[in-house]
């Protein structure tokens, strides 16, 4: 395999001005995230048109030039699951890398599974079988091998091949403008992320009262801060379940927050009285200052449980029969949200939920109306086929049974 290894600011300069006539830039990364706030950066490897390299990070203090390469316009930008590879470009320059194509999210919407690996894709539509040797390689070690620089730059080989083909069938199904629509709320909602304090993402707060949700917040906060100031993960300074048994007590006292159990461990003992201050912080907040509960439909509700059940076994039919991946379109919780919108129990000032918006309004909206007003149902058409149910008008199916 020919390929450029570039681990000098020199060298990337110059490859960055050379690559900056690409049509297609497909690059992806190697990182490693359990030991520090943020993930490790470890390897870049980058598609340049026929161009391979792979960029070290390690070595070479800033590869902003890259980032600015990919955010520059008059190329495609081709990445598979590019999350991270997103939050890097992001974190490093704040802005988007020009025409993000994520060939995994494509996937989904020409019928194959979502999320699929790299290696299914490129089996099913290449018909190769990528070698697995270096799948436990630590990426932070130095010096890599050629074996193991050349394993890394598998995963761009075939970035612009597989993007061809599944635009190919993209515009044959005419859904140029889903996958542009999907990508650019998939970028968004990361940027919201980013930009946003998670901490109503603390497992096991959701059912929490309005005050207790402060103390996760202000907890949660501390947490973030000590993070990002040792450079390690939140939940190595303090696990989620704390948090929330910290809030369930409500008591700025230190021997009873040290009383929780968990919170014996000789690491968190000097920090029992910041954490006993974020407490009292949220016990002083005002009652309109507190966070309220996310609102979400009553999925405690039997009706919404089962039709949601019923709901999301159609949506998978309504899915398969017109080539789109279920994991795609959308979850169990979605469609609950779905019908709890349909049958008018949110507020009407509620943004519509995910089912009843875009383009999954156009695939799914008519179908779930139907099914909703007893005009379609769901039949067995055939045990042993992979699609073995079928969505068919109500009179069809009292007419064969």
């Amino acid at each position: 395999m020919q390929y450029e290894h570039i681990d000098d600011e020199r060298q990337l300069r110059d490859f960055c001005n050379g690559a900056a006539s690409a049509k297609y830039l497909g690059f992806d990364t190697e990182f490693v995230s359990e030991d520090t706030f943020r993930p490790h950066l470890c390897l870049i490897q980058v598609a340049a048109d026929d161009r391979l390299a792979v960029i070290d990070p390690i070595a070479i203090d800033d590869v902003t030039p890259f980032w600015e390469l990919l955010a520059k316009p008059g190329h495609e930008t081709i990445v598979h699951a590019g999350r991270e590879e997103y939050r890097f470009c992001l974190d490093a320059i704040g802005k988007r890398p020009m025409n993000w194509f994520d060939i995994q999210i494509a996937a989904g919407f020409i019928g194959l599974e979502y999320p699929a690996a790299y290696s299914t894709l490129i089996s099913k539509l290449v018909g190769t079988n990528l070698p697995k040797g270096e799948t436990r390689t630590d990426w932070r070690r130095r010096p890599l091998s050629d074996k193991q620089l050349e394993y890394a730059l598998q995963d761009v080989v075939y970035l612009r091949q597989i993007r061809d083909i599944l635009t190919g069938r993209l515009e044959e199904l005419n859904r140029r403008e889903w996958l542009a629509d999907e990508l650019d709320s998939w970028l968004t909602q990361i940027e919201n992320a980013e930009s946003t304090e998670q901490w109503r993402r603390v497992s096991g707060s959701a059912g929490l009262s309005a005050r207790k949700l402060a103390i996760v917040r202000e907890v949660w906060r501390w947490r973030n801060s000590e993070a990002t100031e040792r450079n390690s993960p939140p939940k190595r300074i303090l696990r989620d379940d704390l948090i929330v048994e910290i809030a369930r007590r409500q008591t700025d006292n230190v021997q009873r927050i040290r009383s929780v159990r968990g919170m014996e461990h000789r690491h968190l003992q000097r920090h029992l009285e910041a954490i006993a201050d974020c407490v009292r912080r949220a016990l002083e907040l005002p009652d309109a200052e507190c966070p309220q509960r996310a609102r979400r439909s009553d999925a405690s509700q039997p009706s919404l449980i089962l039709l949601g059940q019923f709901l999301s076994t159609a949506l998978g039919c309504i899915c398969r029969t017109t080539d789109l991946a279920p994991g795609l379109v959308g979850s169990v919780q979605d469609t609950r949200d779905l019908i709890a919108h349909r049958l008018g129990l949110t507020n009407s000032n509620d943004e519509p939920p995910r089912l009843a918006r875009g383009w999954r309004a156009k695939v799914i909206g008519p179908e779930i109306e139907k099914l909703l007003r007893g005009e379609l149902g769901l039949r067995v058409a055939d045990p042993m086929a992979d699609q073995p149910l079928s969505l068919e008008p109500i009179e069809v199916i009292t007419r064969n049974s």
